[in-house]
C-alpha cells in the first residue's frame, strides 16, 4: 500500500475524457537482419509471457472518503488487458498512418479498475521497421522517472537478445509488505513536517519574486502566470481528440551552436520553439504584442532518484521579444533561463511544488467551470525537456532507431511540446487536439529555424 502526493493525486482531480491525463512515449525499431516478419508477432507472445509484475505496474487506484488515495495490489490481473498487436495498413505516407493511428491510442482514459499502463506493438511499417507505443497514468510517474525505467529495459548491444519487459524489473519507492505499512506512515508524517518550514519559507520568497516581477522592479526572475492577453489558437478549453507530430535535428548540430555561443541545449531549443511558434502564429493571423510564455516543468529529483511518483514542479518563462534576428532571440532567452535557474536554485523544491499545485488548481478550476476559452491562460503552451540514453539501445536486438515522446495538455494549453535527446538525436515531441491546425506545418518550422539560428551564428563567422 503507497499513499498519493497531492501532486500525483492531482492528476486524478484533473483527469476528465477530453483531458486524460498520461504520458507515452513511441519507439520506432528496426527488426534484426536476420529476423523474419514473424519477430513482431513473436514479440508480442513473448512479453505477454512475463506474467511476474511488480509495482507500480501491479497495483490499482483505490480511493476513500476519509483519506487520501493510495496504491493498492491488484487481486487479479490478466496481460491480456494491457499488451496488444496491432497491424496497420502503412501503405501510401507511412510516417503519417503511424502517428494518425498512435494518435487515437493516445486519446482515451486509461481504466482506473486496472493497474494504469498498457503497451501497444505495432507492425505493418515498411524497410523492417515496427513500433512500441507505451502508456502510463501520470500519476505513477513523470517523464523522467519513465525513461529511466525504459532504459533499464532495453539492451545496450544488439547480441543481448533476452526481453526484459518494464514491469519485471524494481522500482523504487514502493513498500510490498504489510508490516512496513506503519513505518511508511510515520515517515510520510517526518517529511510533511520536516518540510513545512522551507516550504512555507519558499512560497514566501516565490511571491515577493512574483510581486516585484509584476511591479516591474525585476526582470524574468518568473514570468507572471494568467497574464496572457493575445488569444490564439494555442490555449483555450482542452477538447478530445489528439494528433501528434514530430521534428528533429542531429546533436552534432545542435552541439556546434552550444559551443560558439556558450549555450545550453535548452537555450538552442527553446530558441528555435520560439521562432517556429511565432512564424506558426503568425500564419494563422496571430499578432502577439508581448512575449511567448511556456509552462516549463522542473526536476525536482535528486540525481539516481529512479522512484515512481512526481517529483517535478512547473513555472512560466518568458522566451524572446520580437525579432528577426536569430542569435538576439538566442541571447534573450539564455538571458531568461538563467535567471530562472538562479531563482529556482534558491528556494526549496517544497515551495516549487506548492507553487505548481496552487497555480494548476486555478487553470483546472476554470477549465472545469468551461471558462478556459474566456479566461487568460498560465501560458501560451508547455515545453519540457527530457534527457535519453545516448547511446543506441535495442529491443530483443532490434535497434531502436527513434524516440518520441507523447505528453498530456494541461489545463488551457491545447500543445505539449517535450524535447527527447536519444543517440545523437533532439527529437521534438508535439502532442495537441485535433482543434489545433496545421500541426506537422509547426514541426517544419522547428527544423527550418534551426537552419536560420545555424546561419545566423556560422555565416559571420565564414565571412
Amino acid at each position: 500500500m503507497r499513499k498519493l502526493s497531492l501532486l500525483d493525486f492531482g492528476f486524478f482531480v484533473c483527469e476528465t475524457e477530453a483531458s486524460p491525463k498520461h504520458v507515452g512515449g513511441l519507439m520506432i525499431c528496426k527488426r534484426p537482419a536476420k529476423s523474419t516478419a514473424a519477430f513482431v508477432k513473436n514479440l508480442h507472445k513473448e512479453y505477454l509471457s512475463h506474467t511476474e509484475v511488480k509495482a507500480p505496474f501491479n497495483r490499482v487506484i483505490s480511493f476513500s472518503k476519509t483519506s487520501m488515495p493510495r496504491w493498492e495490489d491488484a487481486e487479479d490481473m490478466d496481460l491480456k488487458d494491457h499488451i496488444f498487436y496491432h497491424k496497420i495498413d502503412a501503405s501510401g505516407d507511412e510516417r503519417k498512418a503511424l502517428y494518425d493511428f498512435v494518435s487515437k491510442l493516445h486519446e482515451p482514459m486509461l481504466d482506473r479498475s486496472r493497474p494504469l499502463w498498457e503497451l501497444h506493438i505495432i507492425d505493418g511499417l515498411g524497410d523492417g521497421q515496427f513500433a512500441v507505443y507505451n502508456k502510463i497514468h501520470h500519476s505513477i510517474t513523470d517523464g523522467v522517472s519513465m525513461v529511466d525505467w525504459l532504459a533499464d529495459s532495453l539492451s545496450k548491444s544488439a547480441d543481448d537478445t533476452v526481453l526484459t519487459p518494464v514491469w519485471t524489473l524494481n522500482h523504487g519507492g514502493y513498500s510490498v509488505h504489510r508490516s512496513k505499512v506503519a513505518q511508511d506512515h510515520l515517515q510520510d508524517l517526518w517529511e510533511e513536517v520536516s518540510g513545512t518550514t522551507s516550504r512555507v519559507l519558499g512560497v514566501g520568497r516565490l511571491a515577493a519574486m512574483l510581486f516585484l516581477e509584476s511591479v516591474r522592479l525585476t526582470k524574468n526572475a518568473i514570468a507572471i502566470p494568467f497574464v496572457s492577453s493575445t488569444k490564439t489558437m494555442l490555449t483555450g478549453q482542452v477538447t478530445s481528440g489528439r494528433q501528434f507530430a514530430t521534428a528533429a535535428v542531429t546533436m552534432e548540430r545542435v552541439n556546434a551552436i552550444r559551443s560558439l555561443t556558450r549555450s545550453t541545449l535548452n537555450h538552442v531549443a527553446l530558441t528555435c520553439m520560439d521562432g517556429a511558434l511565432r512564424r506558426y502564429l503568425s500564419e494563422e493571423g496571430v499578432e502577439l504584442y508581448r512575449p511567448i510564455v511556456i509552462q516549463m516543468p522542473v526536476n525536482l529529483r535528486d540525481e539516481g532518484d529512479k522512484k515512481a511518483g512526481n517529483k517535478l514542479g512547473i513555472i512560466q518563462v518568458e522566451l524572446s521579444p520580437a525579432t528577426d534576428d536569430p542569435y538576439v532571440r538566442l541571447r534573450n532567452i539564455g538571458f531568461s533561463l538563467r535567471n530562472v535557474r538562479n531563482m529556482i536554485n534558491s528556494v526549496a523544491p517544497e515551495a516549487i511544488e506548492s507553487y505548481t499545485i496552487v497555480t494548476g488548481l486555478i487553470a483546472q478550476i476554470a477549465e472545469s467551470l468551461k471558462l478556459s476559452n474566456k479566461l487568460p491562460p498560465m501560458g501560451n503552451t508547455l515545453i519540457s525537456n527530457i534527457a535519453g540514453p545516448k547511446k543506441t539501445m535495442y529491443l530483443k536486438g532490434a535497434e531502436m532507431e527513434e524516440m518520441h515522446p507523447i505528453s498530456t495538455l494541461p489545463p488551457s494549453n491545447l500543445l505539449n511540446v517535450t524535447l527527447f535527446s536519444y543517440a545523437g538525436s533532439l527529437y521534438f515531441g508535439m502532442v495537441a487536439t485535433d482543434a489545433l491546425p496545421n500541426l506537422d506545418r509547426l514541426g517544419k518550422y522547428v527544423e527550418e529555424a534551426f537552419v536560420e539560428l545555424e546561419e545566423s551564428i556560422l555565416q559571420p563567422l565564414a565571412a
